[in-house]
């Protein structure tokens, strides 16, 4: 009984100590709870402190600004950063760009199309500038063509105008064979061909009488022969062949055989356009030669063009065939100016007498500086690959551009010791120069050279008349020799190879002689060269150096008494 009631004793006991303890617990923890909420509010009670501090001390510091007017660097800055615009949040950022984003969309539509537009625009332009463009081209090359058709056709229209002449040409009085090589020579070409005797004026053949006797064509490089004669005259020309004092560079001679237009412009220059027409009237250009036939055409002669192209090209200038074989062989006669005449019955050659008009004004020994020059043109110059230069031909190309298209003319005699031909050829068409002539001419004088060539009874010599200056054995001029003399003409096109092929077939060019210089200048006899003829006038005798080597001195041109 009494541990049952110990027992309930100590159990009250136990309940409440319990009951106390958990009192006690819970008024403890209510302060701290109470303390907890309250810690926040407090915190916020002293941040709002200091920030009504620092306010204060900002107005007073403002106010000592106002009343200073000087600002610290810090305060500047802190000045600035209030005026700056504020920065936008995340948030702000987001909804900005989804607008722009939106506005794009809208924008970009209205962009696509007004680009579409644009697009669309510049096509139809570029393809009306791509067909225009088409045409343009399709309209050149038309033209082109009609323009090479018109050529053509005026080409062939010079062909059948030729072939019509020929067949309808006077051929009584004239030597047969002669017309037969002068024919044959011309072959297909658009031209004229006239055969003289240079002493005595006696008409051998005119092929194409019509061109040779009443038309006149522009002289091209051909007049040089007359600016030569007048600068050598008038003392421009010195006598080592230079212009003034001048003895170096190109002189006369090579002046001559590569047809150079500088140095005769040059010449020109000095002498002036009214004493150039005085000699070209001497040497018988400007009128009719005295041909016994009717309607026989004088030329025409520059009057008042004191442009250098007429000393050089023959600008203003028109000649005919005839004239240019009396000039020709008016310079190596020594200035005798024969009269052509056609023999036309056997009456008239029984009576026939060699007729000359006025002699040229002009020492003969200074027509004589001429003639190497001429010889260079068959031996190493222009006309080199077109004759045969042991002929002894003596001439002169020229090229140009004459009434729509090209003119070829090669006047020449052979054999210069002691002339008994006078050649002259004048073609025309796209392809033509003075070289085509020359090779026409060369057949011509192939035809002829039994009668040209020395007899060997006699026992003379004909070979090559020396040159004058290093300038003719220069790698320059060995360079120019596929090139006629007035290929850089103003107007003209270039020779092309073609043209070259062309001619080539038709007037293949004789090379039975090219002289090669000597390597070293060696002293041997001077030879005495002339030719089997019977001369009507005292026969030029040319003494010069076989070997061909350069002398100080030009080549000694020596007239018989």
């Amino acid at each position: 009984m009494k541990s049952m009631c110990s027992a309930r004793r100590f159990y009250s006991v136990f309940v409440f100590l319990l009951l106390f303890f958990g009192a006690f617990s819970s008024d403890q923890a209510h302060p701290r709870r109470s303390r907890a909420t309250q810690k926040p509010s407090a915190k916020k009670s002293e941040k709002s402190l200091k920030v009504a501090k620092k306010e204060v001390k900002k107005d007073s510091r403002s106010a000592r600004k106002a009343d200073s007017h000087k600002l610290s660097a810090r305060e500047r800055r802190l000045a600035e950063k209030e005026q700056k615009p504020k920065k936008l949040t995340a948030r702000e950022k987001r909804e900005l760009a989804a607008q722009e984003r939106n506005a794009d969309r809208k924008g970009s539509k209205r962009n696509r199309a007004e680009l579409r537009r644009e697009l669309a625009e510049r096509r139809r332009i570029e393809e009306e500038r791509r067909r225009a463009a088409i045409a343009e081209q399709r309209r050149r090359e038309e033209a082109a063509r009609q323009a090479r058709l018109r050529q053509i056709a005026f080409e062939n229209g010079l062909k059948d105008e030729t072939r019509q002449n020929i067949l309808s040409d006077n051929t009584e009085g004239e030597d047969l064979q002669v017309r037969a090589a002068a024919v044959n020579a011309l072959g297909n070409k658009a031209g004229t061909v006239v055969v003289m005797e240079a002493q005595t004026g006696k008409v051998l053949t005119i092929v194409n009488q019509n061109w040779a006797e009443k038309n006149s064509f522009k002289p091209c490089s051909t007049i040089k022969l007359v600016t030569g004669v007048a600068g050598i005259d008038q003392h421009v020309i010195n006598p080592e062949g230079g212009i003034g004092d001048s003895t170096g560079g190109v002189l006369l001679d090579g002046a001559i055989a590569h047809s150079n237009n500088a140095y005769f412009q040059r010449v020109g220059s000095n002498l002036g356009g009214s004493k150039m027409v005085q000699y070209a009237r001497q040497l018988g250009l400007g009128e009719p030669t005295g041909l016994n036939v009717e309607g026989e055409t004088g030329g025409r002669i520059p009057n008042g063009n004191n442009n250098l192209r007429i000393y050089s090209h023959g600008d203003d200038f028109e000649v005919t065939p005839l004239q240019l074989a009396v000039l020709t062989s008016a310079i190596s006669n020594g200035g005798k100016k024969v009269v052509p005449q056609i023999v036309r019955s056997r009456a008239e050659l029984a009576d026939f007498r060699p007729q000359f008009r006025r002699s040229v004004a002009v020492p003969s020994q200074e027509l004589d500086e001429m003639l190497p020059g001429m010889i260079g043109t068959a031996e190493y110059g222009t006309a080199h690959r077109g004759v045969d230069a042991s002929l002894g031909i003596a001439g002169k190309t020229g090229s140009c551009i004459y009434r729509g298209t090209w003119i070829g003319l090669f006047t020449s005699v052979a054999p210069v010791e002691n002339p008994k031909y006078s050649v002259v050829v004048i073609t025309r068409g796209s392809g033509e120069r003075g070289k085509y002539a020359a090779a026409i001419a060369g057949r011509v004088y192939q035809a002829l050279s039994p009668k040209i060539r020395p007899s060997r009874n006699l026992a003379l010599a004909v070979s090559r008349f020396g040159r004058r200056s290093s300038i003719q054995n220069s790698a320059a001029a060995v360079a120019d020799e596929d090139d006629d003399d007035d290929t850089a003409d103003d107007n003209a096109a270039p020779n092309t190879k073609a043209d070259d092929q062309n001619n080539a077939g038709q007037t293949a060019p004789v090379q039975q002689y090219r002289p090669a210089p000597a390597a070293t200048p060696v002293q041997k006899p001077l030879i005495t060269k002339t030719a089997q003829s019977t001369p009507k006038f005292s026969p030029v005798i040319i003494q010069y150096d076989k070997s061909g080597a350069e002398t100080k001195s030009r080549p000694r041109v020596v007239r018989n008494k």
